[in-house]
């Protein structure tokens, strides 16, 4: 499928993003590892690149970021971060993991399971139960960390981790506070359509295509996955792609944070799940745990927070990023209120 051709789907079918067992302990030192992140190893941290399983047995794959000066004698806060929908550890979410290390916290970056380096066939496939699952994984790993603190973990959502931390977060009573950046409540997106606007017709069109298709998966023996971003980094925008497409090309197709791993699009099939597994449908069960509401002020994807933000139960705070896009809170560290986040995790853990 042509990419034009590919992007104009997507829209219609309510994307409008183009995203898309080792011991517990595992972890590689780091002059054994080929740094591959889309930005610099801080002098602040030490890095390790760890694995450990959820409970379907998936292997996920994580890059640990710990303050340089850490006492390992001593206990911790630690924090879970996840990555933009369709995006990997290297990317936004290393910078987060990385920049909170640098504050004192013990943070892990992942790939959710299917993608990046971590576990799971076939590859590309999204899933919202198993991707909130993953952020519980990534507690039950920390938790078992002896320089960390159990009883002070957090977890940050990037994009459409916004919405698999928050969905984690309402059963998991060991994730003490939330945050997201940018959030996307993809099930919200892929069942209604952009802003809504899917009418049942539309819908029912949509998932009689998806049955389908998977009939035709199953003969093939191997799901059908959209074409992607790039293999290579590229230095321009195609023609005719619409604003919020442009943004995301911007982002996961250019030198700014272009990873080869990061493929983009999911198999088609994911879908189906999506439309059919609300994301936020108990987020007022999240409270008297805090939650912290990250977005800019030019961002396409406000509504997602702002509507989040209205069904979240006290104590919740909202945060607007003045003249911010959507993917400027993924890696633009002059833009991402770090302050508040610090401030925001140490008192609640």
């Amino acid at each position: 499928m042509k990419l034009t051709a590919f992007v104009t789907k997507l829209m219609k079918t309510a994307l409008p993003v183009l995203t898309l067992v080792l011991a517990a302990n595992l972890a590689y030192a780091e002059e054994d590892m080929t740094w591959d992140k889309t930005f610099k190893l801080s002098d602040k941290v030490v890095h390790e690149k760890v694995s450990y399983p959820n409970r379907y047995g998936i292997t996920l794959s994580a890059d640990m970021y710990m303050p340089k000066d850490m006492d390992k004698s001593k206990k911790y806060p630690a924090l879970v971060v996840g990555t933009p929908y369709g995006g990997v550890k290297e990317q936004g979410a290393g910078i987060y993991a990385q920049t909170m290390a640098e504050r004192g916290f013990v943070a892990i970056a992942f790939d959710e399971s299917f993608n990046g380096e971590s576990g799971g066939e076939p590859r590309h496939i999204s899933s919202p139960e198993i991707f909130s699952e993953d952020f519980s994984a990534g507690v039950d790993f920390l938790g078992t960390r002896p320089f960390v603190d159990r009883n002070r973990i957090g977890a940050i959502g990037i994009c459409g981790s916004g919405g698999f931390a928050l969905k984690a977060a309402q059963v998991d009573q060991r994730i003490k506070a939330v945050a997201t950046a940018s959030m996307y409540d993809m099930s919200r997106v892929i069942r209604n359509g952009w802003q809504d606007s899917m009418t049942d017709e539309e819908r029912t069109k949509v998932l009689t295509e998806l049955g389908e298709q998977r009939w035709k998966d199953f003969e093939n023996g191997a799901p059908m996955l959209p074409e992607g971003f790039p293999t290579e980094a590229v230095n321009s925008i195609p023609e005719g792609l619409d604003p919020i497409m442009s943004e995301f090309w911007e982002y996961y197709a250019m030198p700014r944070g272009h990873h080869p791993r990061s493929h983009g699009p999911f198999t088609a099939t994911s879908n189906m799940a999506f439309t059919n597994f609300p994301l936020l449908n108990y987020i007022d069960t999240i409270s008297p745990r805090p939650i912290l509401f990250i977005m800019g002020e030019k961002a396409h994807s406000r509504y997602f927070t702002e509507d989040a933000y209205k069904m979240a139960k006290e104590p919740k705070e909202l945060v607007i990023v003045p003249g911010a896009r959507h993917i400027d809170l993924y890696d633009r560290t002059d833009m991402i209120p770090f302050d508040k986040l610090e401030d925001f995790f140490t008192k609640s853990l």
